[in-house]
């Protein structure tokens, strides 16, 4: 860094992206990205917006609200739309944590929190997950601090139930809960529908992952509208024009033709459980899953190597190094001929083992 960074973010440990290499084609598994394009009337909206390129978006997003308010049956009131889920993130996480109410969050999820924290100056608590990967759901009940749980979980891909969910927003009505649900569509149950019931609720969604727009960045937020109200005041701070005319048009087209996302998330979902069945007679270990990736460990070779070997045959997944998840590899689940093309190469890897 240079001698001119601020002493206030000089401990920063940012986060690390999944890889993006440009040196070949690779299958990639690694992100988490739909193996399928967006909807036809995605691509017609984009372009009928390319000739306005010389106009500010919409900051309020009326008509993309509209379509949202339809798709997820709440008024546009309770909606926020921004620049992906990790923006929708960053400004909650400033609007309702501080040394007041400091976040608490699992030690084992999205990377971000914890830099979302730290780059705010809010203490966190990070709760370990118990030994099979699950949240506890006792560990955030009445707690009075800021709830963060990711549903389904990353990089675990378990989900909780509903009503656990509600247990942990009943139990602490002073402080909000924000509940991540970027996986929600893969087979999960959303908690959208409790925003109407409880006043300290906040939902993030994303576009990028069932809706294949991870391209654009689109995000949202769904909650009281007071909360909204709140989240739009930092918003409104910090970049009102956050979400660009062609992302603006790109979403509203998504959410009219749902019906094509919802079809393909039920391809992944079966892509899914033949993956895991493939992988098991492989002689992994999978962590059961309600997202669209697998968590999983192999039995003969340790995870970096299996990342690295993978690599090196022309598929991505993502490795992490925290101690407790070394072994395992997350592993996006795409399509039936780039699943069966990853249980190719990794029965090459354990021949080229065996020999």
């Amino acid at each position: 860094m240079s001698r001119f960074f601020t002493d206030r973010l000089s401990s920063l440990v940012p986060y690390v992206p999944g890889e993006q290499p440009q040196d070949k084609k690779y299958v990639k598994l690694n992100t988490n990205e739909s193996p399928f394009p967006p909807s036809p009337g995605v691509l017609k909206a984009v372009s009928a917006e390319v000739e306005k390129l010389q106009l500010y978006s919409d900051p309020e997003c009326v008509a993309l609200r509209a379509e949202m308010a339809r798709v997820y049956d709440v008024d546009p009131a309770w909606i926020i739309m921004n620049n992906g889920s990790d923006e929708t993130l960053n400004f909650a996480f400033m609007a309702f944590a501080d040394e007041k109410s400091p976040l608490i969050f699992p030690d084992i999820t999205y990377g971000f929190y914890p830099v979302f924290a730290d780059i705010n100056h809010i203490p966190y608590t990070e709760v370990p997950l118990t030994a099979d990967f699950s949240i506890n759901v006792q560990d955030y009940i009445g707690v009075n601090k800021t709830v963060v749980i990711a549903n389904p979980n990353a990089p675990t891909g378990k989900c909780l139930p509903l009503s656990d969910i509600e247990a942990i927003v009943k139990s602490n009505p002073n402080n909000v809960v924000i509940v991540d649900e970027a996986y929600i569509d893969f087979g999960g149950e959303s908690a959208v529908p409790l925003v109407k019931k409880y006043d300290n609720l906040f939902v993030t969604g994303t576009f990028s992952k069932s809706r294949s727009m991870a391209g654009v960045r689109l995000g949202f937020g769904i909650a009281n509208p007071a909360l909204i109200a709140d989240v739009n005041t930092v918003k409104y701070s910090t970049n009102p024009y956050n979400v660009d005319r062609l992302t603006c048009a790109a979403g509203a087209a998504a959410l009219q033709e749902q019906a094509y996302y919802t079809a393909n998330c039920k391809i992944i979902m079966e892509n899914r459980t033949w993956t895991v069945q493939a992988l098991e007679k492989l002689g992994f270990e999978v962590i059961p899953s309600k997202a669209n990736f697998v968590f999983a460990k192999s039995r003969d070779i340790d995870g970096e190597s299996l990342y690295l070997a993978l690599k090196a045959k022309g598929v991505l997944v993502r490795h992490f190094t925290k101690e407790r998840i070394k072994e395992y590899n997350r592993i996006t689940i795409g399509t039936m001929e780039q699943m069966q093309f990853l249980m190719d190469k990794i029965a090459e890897i354990k021949g080229e083992m065996r020999k």
